[in-house]
Formats: structure tokens, sequence, C-alpha cells
């Protein structure tokens, strides 16, 4: 007993450092949800171009930032980047990381949701004199967005659980300050318990989330 209440006073004593963090990890998330799936969607584009060496070139981006692991390309931006006279800040080299892999991610989800459209639809609107911009963006995109919503719900997921692995380039987000917290008491036990029980209330909102705008759209749970 004597343990947890320790453990509490202590949490309550740092609650504005961790509640920085826990904002430092929600901004990092967010801002790397809209910015992965704005240039996922780019890729997409690119992807089905008529051309046969843009289509390379983005499935070849695809291929390499899905199989390449985020920490080492965090690593290569942070530490690497500076020898050849570029220094960012680790909120920059971190959304900047997360967005060209969260991208490519986006981007193969999306492929799959345009695989199944139906190319007679596509084929009428090209014979109606719509240009392939105007295709892809008033009948394509939407479709695509609208289907792959589960999916990206889970990248999503996945951005907020990826973002606990920054700190190890100096942004202090939520886990950094649990660490800290855990390192201070010694409680690691708890202060971990405290951590997942707090990513699994954030987890819980996505996918209430979703569930609501998939109703919305008329899709179906699973």
């Amino acid at each position: 007993m004597t343990h947890w209440m320790t453990f509490w006073r202590d949490l309550v004593e740092q609650m504005p450092l961790i509640a920085q963090g826990l904002f430092n990890t929600v901004l990092l998330a967010s801002t790397v949800s809209v910015t992965g799936l704005l240039l996922g969607c780019v890729v997409l584009y690119l992807s089905i171009s008529r051309r046969v060496v843009v289509r390379y070139i983005t499935k070849s981006y695809i291929s390499f930032f899905i199989g390449m692991p985020l920490i080492v390309l965090l690593f290569l931006m942070y530490y690497g980047a500076p020898q050849f006279g570029l220094k960012l800040t680790p909120f920059s080299v971190a959304v900047f990381g997360f967005t060209l892999n969260v991208a490519a991610y986006n981007a193969a989800y999306l492929t799959t949701a345009y695989n199944g459209l139906d190319p007679v639809e596509l084929d009428a609107a090209r014979a109606q004199g719509f240009s392939e911009w105007q295709v892809f963006r008033l009948i394509t995109l939407p479709q695509v967005l609208r289907t792959s919503i589960p999916a990206l719900t889970n990248q999503m997921i996945s951005n907020l659980k990826d973002s606990s692995v920054v700190f190890l380039i100096q942004y202090t987000e939520f886990f950094a300050r649990v660490q800290e917290l855990a390192s201070s008491n010694f409680q690691f036990f708890k202060a971990y318990m405290f951590a997942a029980v707090v990513y699994l209330f954030m987890v819980s909102i996505l996918v209430l989330a979703s569930r609501v705008v998939q109703r919305r759209l008329g899709l179906s749970l699973v």
C-alpha cells in the first residue's frame, strides 16, 4: 500500500510534465496521420499513372519505406543528417520520417481499395470527357478513402503507438515522461501499467470514432 501511495504522489507531482508529454504525443500522432494520408493520396495518384516510369518509381517508394524499419529511418535522419550539415529538431525529424513511412502504408491500403473499383465506372467518366485528374479527384479518391477507413484507422492507431519510439531521438513525448517517472522512484511496473492504460484509452477513442464514421457512411462493421 505504501508503494502505491508513493507512486501516486510522484505521479501527481510530475503530472504537468506528463501532461505536456501526452500533448506532444497527440500532436505528433495527429500531424503524421494527416501528412501521411495526404502524401499517401499523392503516391496513389502517381502509382496509377499511365506512365510506366512513374508507376515504377512510386511502387519502389512504397516497397522501400514499408521494408525500412521506422527507427532506422529516424536514426539516419537525426544522427546521420548533421554529418552533411543538415540539423533538424527532433519534432521535424519525427514528422518527416513518420510521414514518409506512413504514406507508403497508406498508399498500399488505398491501392488495394482502388483495385476493387469497377473499371467500367472510371472508363465511363473518361468517355464523358473527364481528365485523369478529375476522374481521380471526383470518383476514385472519394471511393477508395471511404472503403479504406478501417485500414486507415489501424494506421492511425499504429502512428499513436509507434510515437513511443521517438524518445530515442530526444523528442519528449508521453512515454519519455513515463520513463522519467519510473526512473525517479523505480516503480517501473506501476509506471508502465499507467502508460498502458493511457494508450489503451486513446486507442479506444480512435476505434469508437472510426465506428461512428463507418456507421454514418453506411459501411459494415467487422
